[in-house]
């Protein structure tokens, strides 16, 4: 059974003020980006798990029945929004006429600051974390969550997201410093699919992905030439797999612009639509960014440290 018809059965969800009194609310996230989001703001006074781990792909996610039973004794669910959870969105409209709180976090972010990529025709880039400064705009979405489910708490996650928050404005100006430092002509992320469109535009970088927004799209014989011309003209020296889409279109590309006698290396897997494994640095929102634009600066041929923002990074032990 489903999760939409699954919410379609009597008493499916439970009410808001059916938790037990004393009881840390449950939170169930969708990607480890918002789960890690949500447990910087709610620290001890929440339980909050992730539905998707390491290396999963949320545009093609379906929940599993134990993630159903997950979602459905959720006090509320937090989610990134802007169809990123493609295949729940039906689940979602039936959690919350069901009366279940599913707080969006793309719906916290001005209109005017999301991108709309013409293939996408009228809907919005959906990976916003990939900007530092957005992602940190949505935690007070969270701690205003948080706080409806456990008025208690309110001055914990409003403390709680103020410190999160100014954390994260040092590792944007980090990213800053770092991009920035990449020559001119080689400032050209080309990645798996376009995932890395926000994160472009927030660091002043060209942006090519192989895909199209959707990893549902294949990337097609024109594309990969257009591509290795660009690599070769620009003489760029990498190319990024993401761990969450296959390499086997960013190889085809390394070997196009070999043809052309420009050598393409790989210049590290990026983190894209999930984090890294859970308990490492990288498995993080902090250590996923901290990763993905220390390698971008360095296979660019910008200046970055090998152990990255906090001297946290595995990259240092390569």
């Amino acid at each position: 059974m489903g999760l939409a018809a699954a919410l379609l059965l009597p008493g499916a969800a439970m009410a808001e003020g059916e938790r037990p009194q004393g009881e840390r609310p449950k939170i169930v996230a969708t990607t480890g980006m918002v789960a890690d989001l949500v447990r910087a703001v709610a620290g001890d006074r929440a339980v909050v798990e992730a539905l998707m781990g390491e290396g999963v792909d949320p545009h093609l996610f379906k929940p599993t029945r134990s993630d159903t039973v997950k979602l459905l004794r959720a006090d509320a669910v937090f989610i990134s929004g802007l169809h990123l959870e493609g295949k729940m969105t039906a689940a979602f409209d039936r959690l919350r006429e069901s009366g279940k709180p599913v707080v969006a976090l793309g719906d916290a972010v001005p209109r005017e600051r999301l991108l709309s990529p013409p293939e996408f025709e009228g809907a919005h880039d959906p990976h916003i974390w990939m900007d530092v400064g957005i992602w940190a705009g949505t935690l007070p979405s969270i701690r205003d969550g948080l706080a409806r489910l456990d008025p208690a708490g309110a001055e914990t996650y409003a403390r709680n997201a103020d410190a999160y928050g100014a954390e994260l404005a040092r590792l944007d100006a980090y990213a800053r410093r770092i991009l920035s430092s990449i020559p001119g002509k080689a400032r050209v992320l080309v990645t798996a699919h376009d995932a890395f469109n926000y994160l472009g535009r927030a660091y002043g970088i060209e942006v090519r992905g192989i895909q199209g927004i959707s990893t549902e799209s294949e990337a097609g014989l024109r594309i990969i030439e257009e591509l290795a011309a660009l690599l070769a003209d620009r003489g760029v020296p990498a190319v990024f797999p993401e761990t969450s889409v296959s390499d086997r279109n960013v190889r085809a590309l390394v070997e196009g612009a070999g043809a052309r006698g420009h050598r393409v290396t790989l210049g590290g897997a990026l983190f894209s639509d999930a984090m890294g494994a859970p308990g490492s640095y990288e498995g993080t929102y902090i250590g996923m960014i901290d990763h993905n634009v220390t390698t971008i600066a360095r296979a660019l041929g910008g200046e970055a440290p090998a152990d990255g923002f906090q001297g946290k990074l595995a990259l240092a032990q390569r």
